[in-house]
């Protein structure tokens, strides 16, 4: 009776298929005819083998990975123009603190200082070329910014407006240092850029400290609310992200006024003639290097 079912069932796919033809009927396997091994267990045991773990832990980077990482982010920092003049930053101050110090003394070695010196007046004046048109960015940063009082209007005026105009009128600087101009009106330009760089960091230091205290207020308000969900047992991952990331912001706020304070003291010293109490040339040699320091810093960051 089974045979003949088979058969009446070989029958019907024949019609079906034309080339069936080819491929003879096969007999139906039976459970029988399977190897035990094969063969379902109606009632199978537990496995005694571990699951296997879907979510399987990604292997640590290798060392050439990082490596690879590293040389990454070191040719985006190096693309960017602040990253150069920032290096160049950081050497030519560098060198100034080694000139002032007691480190190197021109009596002892006058061949490494006079070279030593060169090289510090040439890395200021090839700063001065990465300034070729940057004050088209304080334009733009003017245009964008969205101020909510008149006071906010007045120190972005005075930050971007300053900070523009002190890149604007270094270019004239450059070209006087490089022969261009008659050298005799650098002296004027130096002195008209320090005056609106000084202005800039005013406007600057203004606008830091009100983003300082707004995000000290948004610190407070996110932390009480991390707080008081953390007592109720009450899962708050997403809070604290964003608590972190404003500490954070408040960190890299917080260098920033140091920056400008640093910088804003070598404007004025620059517009004294290097004859207020603090135009020392070790204090100012180390001012300088600071301000390199951090905003190396926050364009290693931010690339």
């Amino acid at each position: 009776m089974e045979f003949q079912q088979h058969h009446r069932h070989n029958h019907r796919h024949r019609q079906r298929h034309l080339h069936s033809h080819l491929f003879p009927p096969q007999s139906v396997a039976t459970p029988s005819t399977f190897p035990e091994s094969i063969v379902m267990d109606s009632n199978p045991k537990p496995s005694t083998s571990p699951a296997p773990n879907p979510n399987p832990s990604k292997a640590p980077p290798s060392k050439e990975q990082n490596h690879r990482d590293l040389l990454n982010h070191v040719e985006a920092y190096l693309a960017k123009r602040d990253g150069v003049d920032k290096l160049l930053k950081i050497s030519r101050y560098a060198t100034k603190l080694i000139l002032a110090s007691s480190l190197l003394q021109s009596s002892n070695n006058p061949t490494l200082y006079h070279r030593l010196k060169s090289f510090e007046s040439s890395v200021g004046v090839s700063r001065k070329a990465f300034r070729l048109g940057k004050f088209v960015q304080d334009l733009n940063a003017l245009r964008a910014s969205h101020p909510h009082s008149n006071r906010h209007l007045l120190f972005s005026l005075l930050a971007y407006g300053g900070e523009g105009f002190y890149y604007f009128v270094e270019q004239f600087v450059w070209l006087a240092k490089s022969g261009l101009i008659d050298p005799k009106h650098a002296r004027t330009f130096q002195k008209v850029s320090a005056w609106a760089e000084l202005v800039g960091y005013f406007g600057s230091v203004a606008l830091k400290l009100a983003d300082l205290n707004t995000i000290s207020e948004e610190e407070k308000c996110l932390g009480s609310s991390v707080e008081i969900t953390s007592l109720r047992g009450v899962g708050c991952v997403e809070e604290e992200s964003r608590l972190r990331k404003l500490i954070e912001k408040k960190t890299m706020k917080r260098l920033s006024v140091v920056q400008d304070l640093a910088d804003a003291v070598m404007a004025l010293d620059d517009i004294l003639d290097g004859n207020g109490p603090f135009s020392k040339p070790v204090f100012m040699a180390s001012a300088g290097l600071l301000s390199a320091l951090i905003s190396t810093h926050k364009n290693w960051v931010s690339c």
